[in-house]
């Protein structure tokens, strides 16, 4: 049988505007879901444990407290006493958001300025970051839209002559068009942009993964609708993943919809896979809780001897399935709870040794070089006969 993970996805929400301030806002409501399933494959879903809670949608940000300055008083006399704290300051003034095209800036005669906005939601404010931004003329030489202008910029003005234009404005994945008619006079328009951010980190255990051992792709769809179980392993859709090979950590923003994940500790065979929602104007955190540890390998002659290098190594399932092949006297590799056996070959000799893994529990594996673990291989076979 294939090893298995359980898996426990957090998800947290935020409101958010795309600059880099308020990405560091603080941290939402949480709601978790539980997943179980085979190692190296696909998963199949099981309830989730008792102390899980239901998944809640995305929370907004509450105001952040008042600072308070509170420095120990000091009095002429020398004994010491007991600090007052001072009353509170009063909380710092932000910057007004920027209002763009309060003043439209001056044209080419026979031309008049179309300034341009967006936001994440209806009702959400504007987006301050730089945005892609594209004009087309509704039909051009050829009948086809044609583009006339572009910008990269959050508020751009377009100098534009009367008629009908298609603005088209992109950020990351996801985009938005509509239809603008220019007259006689300056314009301004405003587009919704459905865009919501996902950050993805992991766990094992009660220890975060490194974000640099950590790895994602994202998937359009649910993980259910997509993936199909085939002899213990999932058969991917033909169809690429939206987002590939993303860092743990990271904020990347995504079209408003359902996508699954599929997230990678290390370099074996440590994946999970699990849904989310990317709602408008929202940070959705989630926490994979990966079942796995990381394993180090050694050849030795003796117990706690030293390791024999040039060793080439192979990491497999009971079945026979290749997990991971390396060179080298102490290669690690992360692997999913379950039980494995390792090959070792070094000078014409080939050893083995089953071991088991247990989440969380890294460990070393020492296989021995006496006859007791020696195989012997098809060529071997040969070469005595």
């Amino acid at each position: 049988m294939p090893p298995r993970h359980h898996v426990v996805i957090t998800s947290r929400s935020a409101v958010f505007a795309l600059c880099a301030a308020l990405l560091c806002a603080p941290s939402a409501a949480f709601a978790q879901a539980s997943f179980t399933g085979p190692s190296g494959g696909g998963l199949t879903f099981a309830p989730p444990p008792p102390n899980s809670t239901r998944p809640v949608p995305p929370a907004d940000i509450p105001e952040p407290p008042t600072p308070v300055n509170a420095p120990p008083a000091v009095e002429p006399a020398p004994q010491p006493h007991t600090a007052q704290p001072s009353a509170p300051l009063p909380a710092p003034k932000q910057a007004a958001p920027r209002e763009p095209h309060t003043n439209m800036p001056t044209v080419p005669t026979g031309k008049y300025p179309l300034g341009v906005a967006a936001r994440y939601s209806q009702n959400g404010p504007l987006i301050q970051r730089v945005l892609t931004w594209r004009v087309f003329t509704e039909k051009g030489e050829n009948g086809l839209p044609a583009l006339v202008a572009e910008a990269k910029d959050a508020f751009p003005v377009f100098p534009l002559a009367p008629g009908n234009y298609i603005v088209h404005v992109s950020s990351g994945l996801a985009s938005a068009a509509q239809s603008v008619k220019i007259s006689n006079e300056p314009k301004k328009e405003t587009f919704v942009l459905p865009v919501g951010g996902l950050r993805v980190q992991g766990r094992v255990g009660e220890h975060s993964i490194p974000s640099t051992r950590l790895r994602f792709d994202v998937y359009e769809g649910s993980f259910l609708q997509r993936g199909a179980m085939a002899k213990g392993r999932m058969k991917q859709n033909d169809r690429p993943p939206v987002l590939r090979n993303a860092s743990g950590g990271d904020v990347v923003f995504l079209p408003v919809g359902i996508y699954y994940i599929q997230s990678t500790y290390g370099e074996g065979n440590a994946q999970i896979q699990a849904d989310v929602r990317i709602e408008a104007g929202r940070l959705t955190d989630a926490t994979v809780h990966h079942r796995a540890a990381q394993v180090t390998f050694r050849l030795v002659n003796n117990k706690g001897g030293e390791a024999i290098a040039n060793t080439q190594w192979s990491v497999l399932t009971p079945g026979g399935d290749s997990i991971k092949e390396s060179i080298g006297a102490f290669p690690t590799v992360v692997l999913s709870e379950g039980e494995y056996v390792a090959i070792a070959r070094s000078s014409d000799r080939t050893f083995q040794q089953n071991f088991k893994v247990e989440s969380g529990k890294d460990r070393e594996i020492e296989v021995l070089a006496q006859s007791e673990n020696q195989v012997t291989t098809a060529r071997q076979s040969k070469q005595q006969n």
